[in-house]
């Protein structure tokens, strides 16, 4: 019996190398064929371990250019990026170079083979909403401009997909949960979001966390128990880096991070936090303002306080439990109000002004109460 003869999408296309010789291919398909050769890696979460790179589709987004594809003769002149599979074939043609010929690329045929979803050869890096668009539209046959890169390994896709989409609106979590997944050099702006989001990964997936699969992530929409915004702790991590008094910095020698000293610093503390206001965590954050973005930043910011004076103590963890509990009179993390600042415990919101108000005064409580204690 004879195999089935594998069907292919052969089109003209120009060759380039860059990088440390990455092929790179520059070429056009119609729409509709843009999802028959690639498939959209979905950022998701199997054991553990981080899949994909994609966002959700966002059906809003692709009905609105399905609209604009199907009102008539339209430009289109956005191009797909492409991981391709080195199973696609380019075959260089020959012929004389004219005059002043700048030899950047070469012209050829590229076959690209064509299989079920699942087992495509090439995955969409950017432009995901566009081709499910272009694939339901009525107008099946705009040309497309496609450039695609041979890349199998998917801590490169990763890595364009971050600097490809950072300066669009992609979603900040989906960022920052990729970027522990990444280990080529990043640009200053997203290298200082990294280790805030390693962090953040180690305290959702260490069962001796207080944030134990309390932290919700873009990969894990699916956990009911998740009510931590991961970027509230990010945020509160970042401040906690900040040299000379951030808790963390001091975990931090020239280019090097001490990495595991700055997850035992945030384990003793957050679980102090746990144990002093037990009746506060874990709860929703419209039952319990600890939880909540606002209620996060303030206490990462009182942090930097309370563990720069625990490492001078005899017993670090005793001090900081010490402090916490010399807080909970004047606290309205459930219920009651927040007399110095007058607002009623579910008053607290996630905006610059509160977030500030609320770390200055629990910055400033626990100083006048530590100095009152000696």
């Amino acid at each position: 019996m004879m195999s089935k003869i594998e069907e292919n999408i052969v089109v003209r296309a120009l060759h380039t190398i860059q990088g440390i010789d990455v092929d790179v291919y520059s070429f056009f398909l119609f729409g509709s064929d843009i999802t028959k050769i690639a498939d959209i890696s979905r950022v998701s979460r199997e054991e553990g371990e981080m899949r994909g790179f994609q966002r959700k589709e966002i059906r809003n987004h692709v009905n609105s250019i399905v609209e604009f594809l199907n009102s008539g003769p339209v430009l289109f002149p956005n191009a797909i990026i492409l991981a391709l599979s080195n199973e696609i074939e380019f075959k260089q043609s020959r012929g004389p170079s004219p005059l002043n010929f700048v030899d950047v690329a070469q012209a050829g045929t590229l076959s690209i083979p064509v299989r079920p979803e699942g087992k495509r050869i090439a995955w969409i890096v950017d432009g995901q909403q566009r081709s499910l668009a272009l694939a339901r539209a009525k107008k099946n046959e705009i040309a497309v401009p496609v450039v695609g890169f041979v890349c199998p390994d998917i801590e490169t896709q990763r890595e364009q997909f971050i600097l490809v989409n950072k300066a669009k609106p992609l979603p900040t979590r989906l960022i920052n949960e990729l970027l522990p997944e990444v280990n080529v050099v990043l640009p200053k702006d997203l290298t200082v979001r990294k280790l805030p989001s390693e962090l953040c990964n180690l305290l959702n997936k260490d069962p001796r966390s207080p944030f134990y699969r309390l932290i919700r992530r873009e990969s894990d929409s699916e956990n009911a128990n998740a009510i931590v915004v991961d970027t509230a702790l990010i945020e509160a991590f970042r401040r906690n880096l900040k040299p000379p008094m951030g808790a963390l910095s001091q975990f931090k020698i020239s280019q090097d991070a001490d990495a595991d000293g700055m997850y035992r610093a945030l384990v003793t503390y957050w679980s102090a936090v746990r144990h002093v206001f037990q009746n506060a965590w874990g709860k929703p954050p419209t039952e319990s303002r600890l939880m909540h973005s606002a209620g996060i930043r303030a206490m990462g910011a009182l942090m930097d306080q309370i563990m720069l004076r625990a490492d001078s103590s005899p017993n670090p963890e005793v001090e900081v439990r010490d402090s916490l509990e010399r807080l909970v009179p004047y606290c309205a993390w459930t219920e009651g109000t927040w007399s110095n600042l007058g607002w009623r415990w579910n008053e607290v919101q996630s905006t610059g002004q509160h977030i500030t108000k609320l770390s200055e005064f629990l910055i400033r409580l626990d100083r006048d109460l530590s100095r009152r204690d000696r």
